[in-house]
């Protein structure tokens, strides 16, 4: 089988890391690809993911047999919908469906839909409106920018002048574009955040092992939202035994409004919950792997991943070609100083031969390339450091052990990833 993976961060290079070890796969591209996606067994494309004629035109050129969207962005934009037309598997959602990611106001009418538990709202496109609905509810609130701000649309405001001040950046000063355009006010629900990830076929939801991830960027969840600074599975918060039950009431839902829509949800449902006193509420869906979810889960992953995505992908989900280790997965992103602001790049990165001698370690590539024989970064989630180990503790020591052995200027990294998970756990003794 010959795979196409899209896209140039952690999660694709993690995709194309295990994707290579299914025995039904001969060869990989990555497009556009990064640093770790450039070996003797993996080749790099030249072809931006948003580049939807070009992709098109390489699968079929290349006589691709399956295509692995990593991204929303392509999503979004339809490549599962061009794929299909050019007969070619997409393991992904069509564009319709995409919008669960690619519009808040649109994902929150269908979970109304569909009957999931999720935060009270209000959408507005009006500067004045806005302002004048947040200083009528009060703080906190969490202001959301309605469409794609790779992970940093949402404002969580503790106080009505920071709720205005937000209001006023998206609908006012456009800091995100198009996609800050309109805003969604909600609630802020109390409790504790964890990632739920279903494989879908559009029928069937079928939950894999809970994550949770980290988004603030600084140590105990302190400063803006980031698109994730680590994350680790499973999730205390979120045992095994509850899985099925909660993907009953968060995916399965979901899937049969879709369907009745006329537009089966294929791909990643990707569920963020929020765990509070009235028990799980949705805070936001995205229609692919997490990232950097999906580096630790994939750790875990264990058979042949191509094999479950083309089922899924021709409608027909094979379960049984993939398990998952029953150790826990921790990773902790190296990134620029600055981000998730401006941040410098071409740094030179070293020490991953040493990092990735250590056991059950893998560093997964996200903002790097290759440049005159050496490594340098060229984004500002710059590497996942991931590592298996028998409990939590010991994944997160074995990672942060091999983060150590990483050497690149102008860098930082959050010290606390897991200690929530930790915590609990200690907590059940």
């Amino acid at each position: 089988m010959k795979v196409l993976v899209i896209g140039s961060g952690g999660r694709e290079h993690a995709l194309v890391w295990k994707l290579a070890q299914s025995p039904s796969v001969d060869e990989i591209y990555a497009a556009p690809g990064n640093g770790g996606t450039e070996t003797d067994s993996f080749k790099n494309v030249p072809i931006a993911a948003d580049d939807i004629a070009g992709l098109v035109d390489f699968a079929k050129k290349n006589r691709i047999d399956l295509v692995v969207p990593g991204p929303e962005l392509p999503l979004t934009l339809g490549i599962c919908d061009k794929m299909k037309e050019a007969g070619i598997d997409c393991f992904g959602p069509d564009a319709y469906c995409a919008q669960l990611e690619g519009s808040k106001s649109f994902a929150k009418d269908v979970m109304a839909a569909a009957g999931v538990p999720t935060a009270a709202c209000r959408v507005f496109d009006d500067l004045d409106k806005a302002s004048g609905y947040v200083r009528q509810k009060g703080a906190p609130l969490v202001v959301k920018a309605d469409g794609l701000a790779s992970g940093k649309g949402v404002v969580v405001a503790q106080s009505v002048e920071e709720a205005l001040a937000a209001c006023e950046d998206m609908l006012g000063k456009g800091k995100f574009g198009a996609a800050g355009s309109r805003v969604v006010i909600e609630e802020m629900l109390p409790g504790e955040e964890v990632s739920l990830l279903c494989v879908c076929d559009g029928e069937e939801a079928w939950p894999l092992p809970s994550a949770q991830d980290h988004k603030a960027v600084f140590d105990g969840d302190n400063g803006p939202n980031t698109g994730g600074m680590g994350a680790y599975s499973p999730a205390p918060l979120l045992p095994d035994e509850n899985l099925t039950e909660m993907a009953a009431k968060v995916a399965e839902p979901i899937l049969r409004e879709m369907k009745k829509r006329g537009h089966p949800f294929v791909g990643v449902l990707y569920a963020g919950l929020m765990i509070g006193p009235e028990g799980a509420k949705v805070l936001e869906y995205n229609a692919r792997f997490g990232d950097p979810e999906c580096q630790p889960l994939l750790m875990r992953l264990e058979g042949d991943l191509a094999a479950l995505l083309k089922s899924c992908a021709q409608g027909r989900m094979d379960k049984n070609s993939v398990s998952f280790d029953k150790r826990s997965a921790l990773g902790v992103v190296l990134a620029a100083e600055g981000y998730p602001g401006s941040y410098p790049k071409g740094m030179e990165i070293s020490g991953l031969e040493q990092a990735e001698a250590l056991d059950g370690v893998k560093v997964f590539h996200g903002g790097t390339k290759a440049e005159n024989g050496k490594l340098v970064s060229s984004g500002g989630r710059v590497l996942c450091v991931t590592a298996l180990g028998d409990t939590l503790g010991e994944a997160r020591k074995q990672a942060y052990a091999a983060l150590g052995k990483i050497e690149m200027p102008q860098s930082f990294n959050r010290t606390d990833i897991g200690g929530k998970g930790i915590a609990r756990l200690a907590r059940r003794q």
